[in-house]
């Protein structure tokens, strides 16, 4: 089956809408006409690859594509802005298994007599899941069912917004904690000692961990949640590597940042040397701060503006196939 379309306008209240005459080739040269009405879409111009140029049975096959196939580029396409906003949230993930252990290495570690190890402190990630997810489900969601009038609580988008704003807050409190582990080992006078233990708590640096944790538990769902619904149902292993993707090139974001800030601050006044006391690692977490809320800007543009497939899809009367496409 092959289209051949006719452009025609017809009159709908205050303002026209786009119409086709469609002749419907079935080989091997009967053909019927009818008139559909197509909506005005911001991606209407892919419509041109299931649109045959020449009318009859003679069309090349290869040069055309089903309207299935280019619905579900469409959907492809509608993804990769959300796709692309969501990897500042695993740069600021990063910070957390580096700098913020190099931190913890230089601080009071002690309960009691024994000493924990830095690296340690990311089981304060585990213990903000456990505890987030709960909270949602029991407080959040309820609210949120009868505020947004949602069935299902916050959506995925919303709840990828939420993750974004708690690393922004995690970055905030990371600069504050260590502006002041550089205040008090200046009062103590071990700036220049990169060996001294400053007295000063390990568990300062328990609120980011925490804030960075709760923001994964709903950074992580949702992700995995909008990449599953909205993918093609023919290409839902993609959801899977849409988000690993994103969590990847967050740590390659992250290390390119940290060449960038060596790069640029150079070392008479490093951001990041290999002595933290002497550096303005506050610096580079008001740097991740200031890019986080850019790319937050960016994200709730595009997320006020994305359209789910299912309304999407109702709005425009279209209903894919299942089966694999073929052509006669």
């Amino acid at each position: 089956m092959y289209l051949h379309p006719k452009p025609k306008v017809f009159p709908h209240g205050d303002k026209d809408i786009l119409c086709y005459e469609i002749e419907i080739w079935f080989p091997p040269d009967h053909k019927n006409t009818w008139v559909f009405k197509i909506k005005q879409s911001r991606d209407r111009f892919l419509d041109r690859a299931a649109i045959m140029n020449q009318p009859g049975p003679e069309a090349n096959k290869w040069s055309l594509a089903t309207l299935t196939d280019v619905e579900e580029v469409k959907m492809v396409l509608r993804m990769l802005p959300i796709w692309a906003t969501t990897v500042i949230f695993w740069t600021v993930y990063a910070q957390m298994t580096t700098f913020s252990v190099s931190q913890a290495t230089t601080m009071d570690r002690h309960i009691g007599k024994f000493q924990i190890p830095p690296a340690s402190l990311t089981v304060f990630f585990v213990a903000a899941i456990l505890l987030t997810v709960p909270v949602y489900d029991k407080l959040i969601a309820p609210i949120a069912k009868k505020v947004l009038n949602n069935p299902q609580g916050l959506t995925p988008l919303q709840r990828i917004g939420v993750g974004l704003v708690l690393s922004i807050i995690a970055m905030i409190a990371a600069a504050l904690t260590e502006i002041r582990r550089l205040r008090t080992a200046s009062s103590h006078g071990l700036t220049n000692n990169p060996m001294a233990k400053i007295p000063l708590s390990v568990f300062w640096l328990v609120p980011q961990f925490l804030l960075v944790g709760a923001g994964e538990a709903f950074t992580y769902i949702g992700q995995l949640d909008f990449f599953l619904r909205e993918c093609p149902k023919g290409m839902k292993a993609m959801s899977t590597g849409l988000f690993l993707s994103t969590l990847s090139l967050g740590f390659f974001v992250s290390s390119l940042l940290v060449t960038v800030v060596h790069k640029v601050t150079g070392n008479n006044k490093p951001w990041l040397p290999n002595n933290l006391n002497q550096g303005r690692l506050y610096n580079f977490y008001w740097l991740l701060t200031i890019l986080s809320c850019f790319n937050l800007g960016i994200y709730l543009v595009f997320a006020k503006w994305y359209m789910y497939k299912d309304k999407r899809l109702a709005d425009e009367g279209i209903e894919l196939e299942e089966a694999e496409p073929t052509f006669h």
